[in-house]
Order: structure tokens, then sequence, then C-alpha cells
């Protein structure tokens, strides 16, 4: 965490100074002390409706509350398994903070996207960033926990929410789309698009940017990866007007 909050400190010591305090206000708890030694650290009820009172006026949705549940037997503290997963994002959010991208609070995590058929797909992450040229950017990260044919089926659920239209479209235009099914590549302007009316415009307009990063993994797992994404996925990424892929970066945490 303090890779993203202090990304200019060498060591974490001011970061666990600042969680001491807010220990002592009984805004957060350790929750886990981990094998080698870490500590989780968790908003506590009155830190979580703080942090509710500071953030959502901004527009930032702040993450369901971890109560802390006891065993009725043993009075032990319950709920305290470790997310990797969650680190894995938040160290993402870091590493590209500590890049230059994104300033912290321009970070989303777990941002439901709603298809036509009502089901959601939620975003791992959401950076905003336009000084450093990202309008806006969606990341799924993989920790070896996902067959790569499933993030050929998240890459197209993505594709089904950026060719959707707002409700309030005109008459015309979604008649076209009803009739043709070619219409909302050809004939239907990226602006009249839902996805506009949720994002800024990103300069390389179609469909919302997208990255996979790739965590706890090894090269050939990435390249065999990215092979499926690449053909299987091809449909939904092939460079019809603005929409292209791009090899990145592969983090481990």
């Amino acid at each position: 965490m303090w890779k993203l909050t202090r990304p200019d400190n060498q060591h974490d010591k001011l970061t666990r100074d600042n969680l001491l305090d807010l220990e002592d206000h009984h805004l957060v708890r350790i929750e886990l002390v981990r094998e080698d030694q870490r500590q989780v650290w968790v908003l506590t009820k009155r830190g979580h409706g703080e942090a509710k009172k500071l953030l959502e006026p901004k527009g930032i949705r702040v993450s369901a509350l971890r109560e802390e549940k006891y065993d009725p037997d043993t009075g032990e503290l319950l709920g305290t398994s470790y997310d990797d997963h969650a680190a894995a994002v938040t160290s993402t959010a870091a590493e590209l903070h500590r890049a230059g991208i994104g300033h912290r609070l321009g970070f989303q995590t777990e941002i439901g996207h709603r298809l036509a058929d009502g089901y959601v797909q939620r975003a791992d992450l959401v950076v905003r960033a336009p000084e450093a040229g990202v309008p806006v950017l969606l990341l799924e990260i993989d920790r070896r926990s996902e067959d790569a044919h499933d993030l050929v089926d998240k890459l197209r659920r993505y594709w089904e929410w950026g060719r959707l239209l707002p409700k309030d479209a005109d008459k015309h235009t979604v008649d076209l789309v009803r009739s043709r099914p070619d219409a909302i590549d050809q004939l239907v302007d990226h602006e009249k698009r839902l996805w506009r009316r949720v994002y800024p415009p990103t300069g390389r307009e179609g469909l919302v940017p997208l990255a996979f990063v790739f965590a706890d993994t090894t090269e050939a797992k990435v390249a065999n990866t990215v092979a499926v994404l690449e053909e299987a996925g091809r449909r939904y990424w092939a460079p019809r007007r603005f929409q292209t892929i791009h090899r990145g970066i592969t983090a481990w945490d």
C-alpha cells in the first residue's frame, strides 16, 4: 500500500506510522498477519463510514466493509482469508502510479459494466490519468487463476458492452442497429454509444481501451495466453476502424 500512497518513499515507515495513528483512532485494524510477517490492514466500521463521507461525494466508490465476525464457540476471528488477487490489483495500481500514470484517487476497482442481458462485467481496475495521456483504461489482472479462453469471454463481454447504445438513443439509430447487425460498426458513430456517456474520449475511438496484466506467472504462460487472445479473440480486437492489440509488460508480485 505504501507504494501507492507514498511512491517517493524508499520504505514503508511513514505509511506504517500513519496506520498506527489511524488504529489509535479506531479507523483501521489489523485483520491478518501473513507468514512473512506482513500485516493486512482493513477499515473498521467507523473508518469505513469516514472514508465514504470523504470519497463518495467525489464519485469514488468505497469497497464493502469487512466486518469482524467471530466463531461463537472458539471466539476466533472469521473471514480473515488474504485476497491475493486484490493485492495484485493494488500492486498494479501502485506500479502505474510510480510510473507517473494516474493520481492515487484516479484508480477504482471492481467497476461494473452491465450488458444487455443483465450480466455485469466487472473491471478489476479502472485508471483515469488524462495528464499522462490515459483518459481511461480498463485492466483485468490474471494470477494464473483463469483459463485463456475465459479471458477471451471477458474480452467478448467488454466488446459487447462497448457496442451498446444508451437508453435514450434516437429511434432511427435503434431501428438501424436492430435491422442490420453490422450497423453498429459501419453506420453508427462512436459518440452515440453508451460508453461515451460513462467514459471520456480517448483519441482511439471504437471501444474502451482494455489491458490484461499477468501476475505471478511465467513468460511461457503469458505467451500462450496472448496467443489464444490474439487468435480466439480476433473478432473482438481485430483492427476495424480504431481497434488494435498491443503486447504489454508482464508483472509479477
